[in-house]
């Protein structure tokens, strides 16, 4: 394999602007409206760098296409994930589990956002 395996990512959500406030206030970051040919598909992007490694993705919401569960755990890069969880409960989401450490691979923090999806915060401090 030449690349990571993530290319992309989506999170599905009921609410959208809900869902799109409790991401930009937990992550501290701005979201855009990605145009869609379907008009029963909205999304918003998280930012993104071609340059750059990693994946990025984007909220999703599509009918039937329900949001929560435990398919597929998305981790966002933190420099203190202890940062990033400590803003969850004032943006509507909940703690799962606090910063805990994971070795020699670092630090995680696992949360609820408000559709109840799990994502994981991840950091190495």
């Amino acid at each position: 394999m030449t690349r990571n395996p993530v290319v992309w990512f989506e999170i599905y959500v009921q609410d959208m602007e809900r869902a799109k406030k409790f991401y930009e206030t937990v992550l501290q970051v701005e979201l855009t409206q990605l145009d869609s040919p379907d008009p029963e598909l909205e999304m918003q992007a998280f930012p993104m760098n071609m340059e750059a490694g990693g994946a990025s993705g984007a909220l999703a919401k599509m009918k039937d296409c329900p949001s929560g569960g435990m398919g597929t755990l998305v981790y966002f890069a933190c420099d203190d994930c202890a940062n990033e969880a400590s803003r969850v409960e004032a943006a509507g989401g909940k703690i799962c589990k606090p910063k805990m450490s994971i070795g020699q691979y670092g630090f995680i923090a696992l949360v609820n956002d408000t559709e109840g999806n799990m994502v994981g915060l991840h950091s190495m401090q």
